[in-house]
């Protein structure tokens, strides 16, 4: 689909975006209210915007880190094979961690994640994910927080691309082919 084949159509509004990222941010808060440090591990790049005003947010100290893993490409589906583009700069090992995802689709990506991320024993390891498409997960992965569940829509914006277009849109709009 070429960016002038289809129309964005606003989903969640930025307004419902900041108040959902303020009440994520006191649950987490809530949840690592004892830690000396909260690495926060962003999974690139569709988290970035999240991620950014999820820390503003937090009353904890913070440190930040970034994981690529790839399983998309330019395609809408998931190519199910999950490769790490980027490892984490800092170490996690009796830390506590909590990954940022944008949208949990498949399941696939955030699956294999967890799971290397746990096995350089964390102290704690929670997910937050500003999105999850339940009806589209193959493996059985849940966040321990969501933002907004949705349905099987192609979405944009808060970050989130479609071939790398439409980050930069302040709110979550669901991608249609125009008529």
């Amino acid at each position: 689909m070429d960016h002038s084949d289809y129309v964005i159509d606003e989903m969640i509004s930025a307004k419902s975006i900041a108040a959902r990222v303020e009440e994520l941010a006191r649950e987490i808060h809530a949840h690592f209210a004892d830690t000396d440090k909260l690495v926060v591990v962003g999974l690139l790049r569709g988290s970035f915007v999240f991620i950014a005003d999820l820390v503003r947010e937090l009353d904890l100290p913070v440190e930040v880190d970034f994981l690529e893993a790839s399983s998309y490409g330019n395609a809408m589906e998931s190519s199910r094979e999950v490769r790490i583009l980027k490892d984490l700069r800092g170490e996690i090992g009796g830390r506590d961690v909590l990954v940022v995802e944008d949208i949990v689709d498949t399941g696939f990506t955030l699956a294999h994640v967890v799971k290397l991320l746990r096995s350089r024993e964390p102290k704690r390891l929670e997910v937050c994910a500003l999105l999850d498409k339940p009806s589209r997960r193959e493996v059985e992965i849940k966040a321990t927080w969501t933002g907004f569940e949705i349905p099987d829509a192609f979405v944009v914006g808060y970050g989130i691309d479609y071939a790398q277009r439409n980050r930069n849109l302040p709110h979550i709009g669901k991608v249609r082919r125009k008529a």
